[in-house]
């Protein structure tokens, strides 16, 4: 059988075919998954839970320092443990409790629009394969880790869920001249968006707060420009390396004032 998986030569697991035929296998559940069915439970390995345990053991102090309160929050509502990768069903109960929010599985990258046009119906398309157990602290593309301990803990906040809905039906609105501007933005904002607390920089972002590299350094290695609605939605980004430049918020409260205000505008259209 073809692989279903293409992974690049310089990915951490191209040279391993054991991983390789576990991505697969992974993919293969996501894609004769049916919405609306059951989701399909991955059977964690003793190494991919490892690999897990490891993620979260050296984000932890990093979240102390920089993640925002709301996602510090949120955290626990999701029953993180070191020892157990949960299911999506387990954080579809807790989720769906919470903001009514939902996973559902994907064999890999889906393209902006299909993933953000189904947070219109609070549903955050998700991969459920584990990174190569060699680089467990670093992923070249979203893996559970990312969806998991990076989008998770802001899905179970009411404000930050309604956000991702917004992206959803501020998507729905508009043609393909029009995407780019909302994939920038969520780009910028639900997934690297940070802001400025009495106590330092804090991060909103999920593809911050599920990298133990880039969280620990995008103080010191990126170029932090003041949060600009009309200037994300014009500044491409590269999603292949840690981002070079970072829009900072002077406040959550005006971070989350200005992208709602912008995307509301968009549905009204």
């Amino acid at each position: 059988m073809p692989d279903l998986v293409e992974l690049d030569r310089d990915h951490p697991g191209f040279r391993d075919p054991a991983y390789r035929a576990r991505r697969n296998t992974i993919a293969s559940l996501a894609l004769a998954y049916t919405a609306g069915d059951p989701v399909p439970n991955v059977p964690y390995e003793p190494q991919e839970v490892g690999v897990w345990g490891t993620a979260l053991e050296h984000l932890a102090p990093l979240h102390a320092r920089r993640a925002c309160p709301e996602y510090i929050a949120g955290y626990p509502k999701l029953g993180f443990r070191h020892d157990h990768v949960p299911s999506f069903e387990e954080m579809n109960t807790r989720l769906g409790a919470l903001t009514g929010f939902r996973l559902e599985p994907v064999a890999g990258l889906v393209t902006p629009r299909q993933f953000m046009e189904r947070l219109a119906q609070r549903v955050f398309l998700a991969t459920q394969y584990m990174r190569h157990h060699s680089a467990p602290l670093y992923t070249p593309e979203p893996d559970v880790i990312h969806e998991l301990v990076g989008h998770g803990p802001l899905l179970a906040d009411p404000v930050f869920a309604e956000q991702n809905r917004l992206f959803g039906e501020a998507t729905l609105r508009v043609d393909d001249t029009k995407i780019d501007e909302l994939i920038r933005l969520y780009w910028y904002v639900l997934e690297f968006g940070v802001y400025e607390a009495s106590d330092g920089l804090r991060v909103v972002g999920a593809g911050l707060l599920s990298s133990f590299g880039e969280l620990g350094r995008f103080e010191e290695k990126a170029d932090l420009r003041p949060f600009d609605i009309a200037t994300i939605a014009s500044t491409p980004f590269d999603p292949t390396d840690y981002q070079g430049v970072l829009f900072v918020s002077p406040s959550k409260e005006k971070l989350v004032a200005d992208l709602e205000g912008f995307l509301k505008k968009v549905i009204a259209r």
